[in-house]
């Protein structure tokens, strides 16, 4: 699972050809959620979808400061 982003111990990343809605999968040590991105409004989030549905390689996105 490509990995976007890593702050304080969370990862998060998504799969290439998931299912919809457009969401993404955050892990920290055992426990994992999957977040839906329309709920977040982030335009970031939603280029790194489309881009996973394409199977073309993924962009990093900046940790929380």
């Amino acid at each position: 699972m490509p990995e976007i982003s890593r702050f304080l111990g969370i990862i998060i990343s998504m799969n290439y050809n998931d299912h919809a809605p457009p969401h993404f999968h955050a892990r920290y040590g055992d426990d994992q959620a999957i977040i839906e991105i329309q709920t977040l409004h982030r335009e970031e989030l939603l280029e790194d979808w489309r881009l996973a549905r394409a199977s073309a390689p993924l962009k990093r996105i900046a940790p929380l400061a």
